[in-house]
């Protein structure tokens, strides 16, 4: 699997014969297994690049492909895990969860049979039959990450989802997000506002400027795999290499911030 984005611009209308430059020439490969992150401060484009990518709006110039098929609209072969988690509180969770297997057509027994596999996995198997609106926030991402996942895509995109816990739930989400990664082996797009989720969950991550978003920066991280490999997450963040590259990241993004103003 290898998503391509290809000298993507994207104009908005903002008025009469005027536009507003979201992003300019964008280009990204995402290739199996990579687990990519967007940084950058608000308005740079970030959240516009998820929805090229999901098939949510098309490049006012330039290409978006996956394994070579040009993206013309939402697939199966993607899907979002929102801010905010958009579950629909007259289900339980289950049903939740199975809504877009259920959408596609599978039978009630089969489509259950893939959710509890998917609520085991993100340690949800106790509250299947459960109102969603009796979880907590954490619970309900969870849910929301469950649903994603049931679908089978090639590409998981995930915006901002962590943004609204608290900071313990956070990192144990953070936690839980890459040991998931690492079991299915997907290809995972995040956008956050926050360096250190970046660098610690991220393979690679891209900086991105103020608007009219550009992709400024480009690393290749090592955090998640040191996490995976067995080092706690607390170790990894405060270990030299993590400091440092945290700083060299804030540097950019300041100076980015500084030249825009």
């Amino acid at each position: 699997m290898a998503l391509e984005i290809r000298k993507a611009s994207v104009f908005y209308p903002a008025g009469r014969d005027h536009k507003v430059e979201a992003l300019r020439y964008i280009d990204l490969t995402i290739e199996q297994g990579d687990f990519v992150v967007a940084l950058g401060a608000s308005g740079c484009g970030k959240s516009t690049l998820l929805s090229l990518i999901a098939g949510f709006m098309s490049p006012s110039f330039g290409q978006v492909q996956l394994d070579g098929t040009p993206v013309a609209g939402p697939g199966r072969d993607r899907a979002v895990v929102f801010q905010k988690h958009a579950l629909m509180p007259w289900l339980n969770v289950i049903d939740n969860v199975a809504f877009g297997l259920k959408l596609q057509g599978m039978g009630k027994a089969e489509r259950h049979e893939i959710a509890r596999r998917h609520l085991a996995l993100l340690g949800l198997q106790d509250f299947a039959a459960s109102p969603v609106y009796n979880l907590s926030g954490g619970m309900q991402q969870r849910v929301g990450i469950a649903r994603a996942l049931a679908c089978d895509p090639k590409i998981l995109l995930m915006d901002e989802p962590l943004g609204a816990l608290d900071a313990l739930t956070r990192e144990r989400a953070q936690e839980l997000i890459l040991k998931i990664w690492q079991e299915t082996e997907k290809s995972v797009f995040l956008i956050t506002h926050s360096v250190e989720e970046a660098l610690f969950m991220g393979t690679k991550l891209i900086v991105m400027s103020p608007r009219p978003g550009r992709i400024t920066h480009r690393f290749d991280l090592p955090f998640s795999r040191r996490f995976l490999a067995g080092e706690t997450g607390r170790e990894v963040k405060a270990s030299p290499e993590f400091i440092a590259m945290r700083e060299t990241v804030l540097k950019i993004i300041f100076a980015d911030e500084a030249q825009a103003a």
